[in-house]
């Protein structure tokens, strides 16, 4: 007599079978675990400039380094200055010739900082994105009006 359970096939069973994986940690390689200290102050986002001193003789004859550091940022009352130098009405801080006018004078101040810092690459990709902007919005006020184009340029004393 057969039973049930002999007729049907009993599939096999798979064994579990669990696998580790060791690895070798070096002491190079292993994390080290140092105390990081996060700064909980706020800072200030405005920074004032402050003149920065001549670097003068000490007694050995030998000069001091400078300790500040130049501000690329511009000013607030230099920057309403020159919006007040440039602006076709009261009020205008948008046409192309208060833009020009600050993004030259941006440019100024990006090649005063890369004359003392030649290998800082990343201002001098700045600057080159500033450049191309200005040239961007010279060649619109060009296009737009040819004597406000020619104007411009001479107050800035930039070629062409």
């Amino acid at each position: 007599m057969a039973t049930k359970a002999s007729t049907k096939k009993a599939a096999p069973k798979k064994a579990a079978v669990k696998t580790t994986k060791t690895t070798a940690v070096s002491a190079k390689s292993a994390p080290k675990k140092a105390a990081v200290k996060k700064a909980t102050s706020k800072v200030d986002p405005v920074v004032k400039a402050e003149p920065v001193a001549e670097a003068k003789p000490t007694a050995e004859g030998k000069k001091e380094k400078k300790t500040a550091v130049a501000e690329i940022n511009v000013s607030v009352a230099s920057k309403q200055e020159i919006i007040e130098t440039f602006a076709q009405k009261n009020g205008d801080t948008g046409s192309p010739e208060v833009q020009v006018a600050l993004l030259s004078n941006k440019i100024g101040r990006l090649i005063e900082h890369l004359n003392e810092n030649k290998k800082d690459n990343h201002s001098r990709r700045g600057l080159l994105k500033i450049v191309a902007k200005r040239r961007r919005i010279l060649s619109y006020l060009q296009g737009m009006d040819d004597g406000r184009y020619k104007g411009l340029i001479g107050k800035l004393g930039l070629k062409k």
